[in-house]
């Protein structure tokens, strides 16, 4: 029997944790439970998820409607169903704008592999969402490509979900991607992200299949992928308008990569260095 009290409690500790982290300004985000075949526990609508009580939790079935609960379920319910359907093994979901992580989603930036090992083990390629208005069946529908391949996912221009076995196990995902995220865009602003290299980045596939966790890269599917080259997801990422800008691509990993292209960034570089070397060489003559 599930202890529906209890889970309602932890509940409004992970919204608590992730209003003191600055994961929700006012009433952002939203956590769901799901306590049975057609029962899910759902934040409510308007209210700040850092001052939540348990008799503030909703309770609606499997098709969004209320059934439960005096305060109006989010808005955003239709995207944690959808989770639901798609994957049974999952219980619960978090939905919050963590600032990093949601950087990222807002510059439709690719979120960088192989350069932290527990990234490596715990998410692994996290996938960026077409963007919808949040709160319709469309918004819920952009995480069907992507949901059976990862536990985290960003949503564009929007922020995170993320899903696991219970509620602190889906919060998990999300803090460990915006601490990355951030980590990333301190790196950035040193002028540097140094990646790991193959045989290191193996090492942590390894470990993540030893220890249970899933990762499409282990799988017969994708064996032969670059392994550091967000090859999971990147077929999705013109549609999505997603491509490298702030982040270099690693060095090709795998038997059927290559090496890529040096990129127009770096290209306009070399010409405005080659310009500028030329106009004081320019100037150094004429002062003989």
């Amino acid at each position: 029997m599930t202890n529906v009290h209890k889970v309602k409690q932890d509940m409004c500790d992970i919204g608590r944790r992730i209003y003191n982290k600055g994961f929700a300004a006012a009433n952002d985000g939203n956590i769901t439970v799901r306590v049975s075949d057609n029962e899910v526990l759902c934040t409510p609508t308007m209210h700040c998820k850092g001052f939540l009580k348990p008799e503030d939790i909703s309770t609606i079935d499997m098709t969004g409607k209320q059934i439960a609960g005096s305060k109006p379920r989010s808005s955003e319910a239709l995207l944690h169903l959808e989770i639901y359907k798609q994957r049974q093994d999952v219980k619960s979901v978090v939905h919050c704008h963590p600032p990093h992580a949601t950087a990222f989603a807002i510059a439709r930036e690719p979120i960088p592999q192989c350069v932290l090992p527990e990234v490596e083990v715990f998410l692994g390629d996290v996938p960026i969402t077409k963007y919808e208005t949040p709160g319709g069946q469309s918004f819920a529908d952009t995480i069907i490509p992507f949901v059976d391949r990862t536990n985290v996912i960003l949503l564009a221009n929007h922020g995170t979900v993320s899903y696991g076995e219970n509620v602190e196990r889906a919060y998990w995902w999300t803090e460990i991607l915006d601490a990355y995220c951030r980590m990333l865009i301190l790196a950035k602003q040193l002028g540097h992200v140094e990646f790991l290299n193959e045989k290191k980045s193996r090492e942590l596939l390894d470990l993540k299949d030893k220890w249970g966790w899933k990762d499409p890269r282990n799988t017969e599917e994708y064996k032969d992928c670059d392994i550091c080259a967000n090859d999971i997801f990147r077929d999705s990422w013109e549609d999505s308008h997603v491509q490298r800008r702030a982040f270099g691509a690693p060095e090709p990993m795998g038997p059927n990569s290559s090496k890529p292209a040096a990129s127009s960034g770096s290209s306009d570089q070399e010409s405005l260095i080659q310009m500028i070397t030329q106009r004081v060489m320019a100037e150094l003559s004429k002062q003989r």
